[in-house]
């Protein structure tokens, strides 16, 4: 009769060595104790207490909102032909971009070309080298004083342009 008063007064004062506390502290991190949590942890954030069961499933879930009458229902995945319509458009909208991008950068090569021959030619004519050019015959002629004019002229206006 002894033996059986001492297990179940040893049984009783098991169940108290199980009390766990689990709460949220204030860094948002679960904690796990024996003891109660601190006085400043609100009782929202208490999870598990001695007395408290785990799960209330009359209270709602945290993250649970109240449905919205107003909200559409989330549409169904889009089907294999829908994404393969998508992909074609997204690959021919890539290929465009990039067919854009390599006429812009010819264009650019081609300005900075012009530019530094435009650069050339003013150097050319400040430094008071004699220019030649060819006539219909193949002839060599050397430029006289109002072609070399007209070339400044026409050089200063490619190099206004040039960035």
């Amino acid at each position: 009769m002894l033996r059986v008063a001492l297990a179940g007064a040893l049984l009783a004062l098991s169940t108290q060595a199980l009390a766990q506390y689990l709460w949220i502290d204030e860094k948002g991190i679960k904690q796990l104790s024996d003891r109660p949590p601190p006085p400043n942890i609100p009782e929202k954030n208490i999870l598990k207490a001695p007395g408290k069961p785990l799960f209330n499933p009359n209270a709602p879930a945290p993250d649970e909102q109240a449905p919205d009458a107003a909200e559409p229902k989330t549409k169904a995945p889009p089907t294999l032909g829908e994404r393969n319509a998508d992909f074609n458009k997204r690959r021919a909208e890539a290929a465009q971009a990039a067919q854009k991008s390599a006429e812009e950068a010819k264009r650019k090569a081609a300005e900075q070309s012009a530019c530094e021959a435009a650069r050339n030619n003013q150097r050319a004519l400040d430094d008071g080298i004699r220019i030649t050019t060819y006539d219909k015959d193949g002839q060599r002629t050397v430029m006289g004083d109002a072609e070399r004019a007209e070339l400044a002229k026409k050089t200063q206006q490619a190099l206004a342009n040039c960035h």
